[in-house]
């Protein structure tokens, strides 16, 4: 018994930390995985770096950190970075890939434990690729809705069938 504390209530080292890594120096897969969905979201809304970063008081070199997972989101930034990107806090969540699913909080199946919704990933990184932003972006700059849906369905036209 520590100063009349039943149990051993000392805080963590910061290498104990949930979804710390365990080489040290390296980032979390968890916090790469958030940080590509910032990144996902500053991209298809059109949005730069120097952008995002001067709409939550940042640099533009802490957005890289935080998009490429070397520096850790903490809460009140995540909700900083919801309200300025548009989107839930759980967004920066979804698609979390099997691979995770042994750290803490995560449980299988890429759904994290304390949302309701399941988290189904992408087999593939078909999301996260510049070409795929770009084409996005420029699909929803199309004003006229009846010449966005020709484009949409001559794109599907050129595509191999429905499975």
């Amino acid at each position: 018994m520590q100063d009349g504390f039943k149990g051993d209530l000392r805080m963590a080292r910061p290498d104990q930390a949930l979804g710390a890594d365990k080489e040290v120096g390296r980032p979390s897969p968890i916090d790469v995985h958030v940080g590509s969905r910032i990144r996902l979201r500053r991209t298809l809304m059109g949005m730069s770096q120097e952008r995002l970063g001067e709409s939550l008081g940042l640099t533009f070199q802490q957005v890289q950190k935080y998009e490429r997972g070397v520096n850790r989101v903490g809460a009140s930034r995540l909700f900083d970075l919801s309200r300025v990107l548009d989107v839930p806090i759980s967004f920066f969540f979804d698609d979390m890939p099997d691979s995770l699913s042994g750290h803490p909080g995560v449980q299988a199946r890429g759904r994290i434990a304390g949302f309701a919704e399941s988290q189904d990933a992408f087999g593939d990184d078909t999301l996260n690729r510049r070409e795929t932003l770009e084409l996005v972006r420029a699909y929803y700059r199309i004003t006229d809705p009846a010449v966005r849906k020709r484009v949409f369905e001559l794109i599907k036209s050129m595509g191999p069938g429905e499975p």
